[in-house]
């Protein structure tokens, strides 16, 4: 029986998967020197760990890396759709299977035999990157043209409320990279063909 030579991420994959980690990053440090300048909460972030200097250069780097965060995630979304690898890895999903492998990993006793299957979890949680990313760049989209985006501005509550919800989405983007970033030294051949490809 032959052995499967198709790559398992495509490499029109793992450059978005690489550009989108960058401007993550960036998006991050640059966000946190902007939260600075005007917190929400009483806590600012170590100058260490952002990124611009001042204020004007933060927005900058923020500016940048949204513009490719938004074109490269809508250039993954498509290659998804029309390479139908979307609901090859991403479906079926259901709350019971979610729970299921979640109590499996929780066990240690998930298997990770087959890097083309993403189980359950890994699919709820890419599925919930991709929403919380598409929130990500609305609420931006209203704290940077808040007068030009009147409607997005009121489905999100306001223009303050719109703060709160970049910050939690953010936030949230944050907590899922800290997690695959776990999952990856656990399992780190699942590393490799996000490299090469194998």
């Amino acid at each position: 029986m032959k052995s499967d030579t198709r790559p398992i991420h495509p490499a029109w994959l793992r450059a978005t998967h690489w550009l989108n980690a960058l401007a993550v990053v960036v998006l991050a440090m640059s966000g946190w020197r902007i939260y600075d300048a005007a917190p929400l909460f009483d806590f600012r972030f170590a100058k260490a760990l952002t990124l611009g200097g001042w204020l004007g250069g933060a927005i900058q780097w923020h500016f940048a890396a949204m513009w490719l965060l938004a074109a490269n995630g809508l250039l993954y979304l498509l290659m998804n759709a029309f390479s139908g690898r979307f609901p090859a890895r991403f479906l079926p999903l259901s709350p019971r299977a979610v729970l299921a492998d979640l109590v499996a990993a929780l066990r240690g006793q998930l298997p990770h035999a087959d890097p083309r299957h993403y189980n359950a979890v890994q699919r709820a949680a890419y599925l919930f990157v991709i929403f919380d990313t598409a929130l990500l760049v609305l609420s931006g989209l209203v704290l940077w043209k808040s007068v030009q985006f009147p409607l997005l501005r009121e489905l999100t509550g306001g223009y303050e409320t719109a703060r709160r919800v970049h910050f939690f989405a953010m936030s949230a983007l944050i907590a899922f990279v800290m997690v695959h970033l776990a999952m990856v030294a656990l399992v780190p051949r699942t590393l490799l063909p996000m490299i090469r490809g194998h």
